[in-house]
């Protein structure tokens, strides 16, 4: 029989190779995530356990009929099972709020730095 390394958080993101005994991971500890689901780029990693994730998205003017690109910084929780760096492409979800700015949780690392 084999044992599973996590469990599944039902999203379709595959469960992460390492473990950890973080409370706050959503594959071995006990958050759950539910809400929003947002695709970014991490731009800082300088804190603990804790990473911004910036996301870039069109919105529309209807005065001159054309969009603009705008971005917004999302701080989320980061396991220590999964490995992210700086300019890795993240899948974030939402949770609970674990501080006064951190609602989101990285679940997926989706691919990584290219240089």
């Amino acid at each position: 029989m084999t044992e599973k390394k996590g469990r599944d958080i039902g999203l379709g993101v595959p469960i992460p190779e390492k473990t950890c005994d973080d409370k706050n991971c959503p594959f071995h500890g006990n958050l759950s995530v539910r809400g929003q689901i947002i695709t970014g780029e991490v731009v800082s990693d300088k804190m603990q356990k804790t990473v911004v994730v910036k996301r870039e998205y069109l919105y529309y003017i209807p005065k001159y009929e054309r969009y603009e690109k705008r971005t917004s910084k999302y701080m989320a929780h980061c396991p220590p099972c999964l490995d992210v760096k700086v300019g890795d492409k993240v899948k974030i979800g939402e949770c609970r709020p674990i501080s006064k700015g951190v609602s989101f949780v990285v679940i997926q690392k989706l691919e990584g730095e290219k240089r």
